[in-house]
């Protein structure tokens, strides 16, 4: 029998788990861990320190206010930045933004700047803070922009502290920027974030001040993402050419032994990966990143971090940064994190928890239940505008988290469905019937409905329990979007969180104000009014159950199943408008996005279709036909011995191998027809998308189907790829 460089690997493996002496990642240097923290940041406390006092509170006036930043106080950030920065040993500096790739780019430039002497100095300037010139050609514009049109211009965002990245050989200075055309188009994810935060921001005042709440003058959203992601052997993940190439597994046929004991799930973490743990935990830790929880999740080799909530601005720029560094400290623990939505068939997926509030100036957070008239009204206010949004653009909130690797999650009884609703809880859900109902809640005092007056009864902490099934569902004081992807950028749908929530909460302002001369009487109107108009998004059920399904469609909800459907929302005229209006995305700039998520999408497909044609050709046909021969030689060895001997069982196996094989094949060609016929067919981004969901995906089902069946009979020396049983359970 032939030994394959699998089995090689699994050897290796299991004796560097003998002999493996880990380092001890404990060491503080003689600082404790809140000393460390935040070390490799320009943070509050850094600038405070650094900066002359009047330079220091025009620096926070203007990031309080989101007034335009003095070219003079620049200068004062850029040379007390520089000089941190080299202290920590940096040598460059980056403009760090977020292209519509999905992922982090930058460009480094030295502080060395030559002199006519020969010599040089150490130089960074307050322009050269506020804006950079990366070539902008070869990112994704949607066709904002020609290839040949190459400037684009990066734009410091202050409210996101800049940070340093180290390594072995050195330090850069890394600046959190946005990222613009020369003619000002946003050409990345952070742009339409800010202005959103800019638009929920005018709206939830106005709205405040409509029922008498003046002192508020700014509004901003905070959120805390959650992390899953898989840990693999990195011997393991270069021996599986589709996971290097997609991210995913395209074939693996299921393991004797998978989550169903649920015995993964907060299990006690192995030493291995404790230690990465720990590690990458220190890293995040020193860039300021509150890293809270670890655990494991539900399927073998799955995990989750969690950390403290900020504002969004920063919580979504130190996700990007998670990510990155999650793979760069697992590497050097000899593994690889994964983190597409579904490396493993048959396993739950990797989801992405946003978990979204809102606040203003005054520290009050306004999702939380009060005890007073005026916290009460302020918090149905808020989430009647939320559950107004939600329901009348459950478009957009699909299209925002609408990916092909995300579609191998969405649907499954492992995350939220396609269809979106809001899960609110038995006590609010309660409230919410009796407002619209016309009678008092359930605990409050009678003939108290009015808004305004004790509306609530006394809600418990938690006045809802957690349902893992909604999509979109409230958790006490936030809510928490389930749908977003492990590997997006969380950007993007807080973008539209924030857009959507800030057209609602205008309307109900602009309702006010029309009715003032009502009183609380037209505030309770209002509020019943919208609650009803949009009770139907409202669900505290099992959105996995076929019922939910059923009932979805008899409120008529949306169930867009897959990205190119979702995506037809970027189309509306309707959406169009709202965006404009609000000054998220122009006309031109949402049509960009249509078309880059369109291209992406089929670009993802058509690359798992090469590798699966690539791979089943060369590796799993060959290891098939080398099983036949295999048993050809035995049968035949048997019958020169005895040729009264029955084979029946091996004949029948070799019967099987060589059909299925057959069917490979088969399935292999079909698959390449399909491909072909796609490429050469000329359509556009959305037609090029469908192609490849109604042509070309279930061609790669038949494939993988017939492959996984091979694999259940090939003879295991002679089988090339990581198996699952090796992949997910092997530490």
């Amino acid at each position: 029998m032939m030994a394959t460089t699998r089995q090689d690997a699994v050897r290796s493996i299991a004796i560097d788990a003998l002999v493996e002496q880990r380092e001890d990642i404990s060491g503080m240097g003689g600082k404790t861990l809140s000393e460390l923290y935040g070390s490799y940041v320009f943070n509050d406390h850094v600038q405070r320190q650094r900066l002359p006092d009047p330079i220091y509170k025009a620096l926070r006036s203007t990031l309080e206010s989101g007034a335009k930043l003095d070219p003079e106080i620049a200068n004062e950030v850029a040379n007390a930045m520089k000089a941190w920065a080299i202290e920590h040993g940096a040598t460059h500096f980056t403009h760090w933004f977020q292209p519509m790739t999905g992922l982090t780019a930058e460009k480094h430039d030295s502080f060395l700047k030559p002199t006519e002497s020969g010599q040089a100095i150490l130089s960074f300037s307050g322009s050269e803070l506020s804006q950079g010139e990366p070539d902008a050609s070869s990112f994704p514009s949607g066709g904002l922009r020609a290839t040949f049109e190459a400037r684009g211009y990066t734009a410091w965002d202050p409210t996101s502290p800049a940070f340093i990245r180290k390594s072995a050989s050195g330090a850069t200075l890394c600046i959190p920027t946005a990222f613009c055309s020369w003619t000002g188009e946003a050409l990345d994810k952070k742009t339409p974030l800010l202005r959103s935060c800019e638009a929920i921001s005018k709206a939830a005042v106005r709205m405040l001040h409509s029922v008498g709440e003046t002192s508020a003058t700014r509004v901003a959203p905070t959120t805390g993402v959650e992390q899953e992601y898989f840990l693999v052997d990195r011997q393991f993940f270069h021996l599986r050419p589709d996971l290097m190439a997609t991210g995913r597994t395209l074939f693996g046929a299921a393991p004797y032994k998978g989550q169903e004991f649920d015995d993964h799930y907060f299990g006690a973490i192995s030493g291995r990966v404790l230690d990465f743990m720990r590690d990458l935990e220190k890293e995040l830790w020193l860039l300021g990143v509150p890293i809270q929880t670890r655990h494991n999740e539900v399927a073998p080799g799955q995990f989750e971090l969690a950390p403290q909530y900020s504002g969004i601005s920063v919580s979504i720029d130190q996700n990007m940064l998670t990510m990155s560094v999650l793979k760069e400290v697992a590497e050097r623990h000899g593994m690889v994190a994964l983190l597409h939505e579904k490396p493993f068939a048959g396993f739950n997926g990797s989801g992405k928890h946003m978990n979204w509030s809102i606040g203003d100036d005054l520290g009050h957070n306004l999702l939380t239940p009060g005890h007073t008239p005026h916290e009460n009204l302020r918090f149905m206010l808020v989430l009647t505008a939320i559950i107004r949004a939600v329901d009348l653009h459950q478009d957009l909130l699909r299209a925002s988290i609408a990916s092909a690797t995300n579609d191998h999650r969405l649907g499954a009884n492992e995350a939220p469905p396609a269809i979106i609703s809001i899960f609110v809880g038995e006590q609010l859900s309660a409230i919410i019937d009796a407002i619209i109902e016309g009678r008092s809640p359930e605990g409050a005092p009678e003939g108290s409905l009015r808004l305004g007056a004790d509306v609530l009864p006394i809600l418990r902490k938690d006045i809802s329990d957690r349902n893992r099934t909604s999509p979109f569902a409230f958790t006490g004081n936030k809510f928490e979007f389930r749908a977003v992807g492990s590997n997006q950028s969380v950007a993007y749908p807080a973008a539209f969180v924030n857009t959507i929530v800030a057209e609602s909460m205008e309307y109900i302002a602009v309702e006010i104000e029309k009715a003032e001369a009502e009183g609380a009487a037209g505030i309770q109107r209002i509020v019943k009014e919208t609650l009803a108009a949009h009770r139907r998004i409202l669900f505290d059920g099992d959105n996995y159950s076929d019922e939910w399904v059923e009932e979805a469609e008899r409120r008529e909800l949306l169930n867009r199943r897959t990205t190119p459907e979702a995506l037809v929302a970027f189309d509306e005229p309707k959406n169009a408008e709202l965006f404009a209006k609000y000054g998220v995305l122009s006309a031109k700039e949402l049509g960009s996005r249509a078309r880059i998520s369109n291209e992406v999408y089929a670009s993802k497909v058509r690359v798992e279709a090469r590798a699966m044609i690539d791979m089943a050709a060369t590796m799993i046909t060959p290891a098939a036909m080398a099983h036949q021969r295999q048993l050809a030689e035995t049968i035949k060895s048997v019958r020169d011995i005895d040729p009264s001997m029955k084979m029946d069982e091996l004949v029948g196996s070799l019967h099987c191998a060589t059909e299925g094989t057959a069917i490979l094949q088969r399935a292999t060609h079909a698959l390449r027809t399909a491909l072909e016929t796609t490429e050469t067919a000329g359509h556009d981004e959305r037609a090029h998308a469908r192609a490849m969901l109604d042509t070309v995906i279930p061609e790669m089902e038949r494939v993988r189907e017939a492959a996984d069946a091979l694999e259940v009979i090939i003879d295991d020396d002679i089988w090339p790829l990581p198996k699952y049983r090796e992949l997910m359970f092997l530490r």
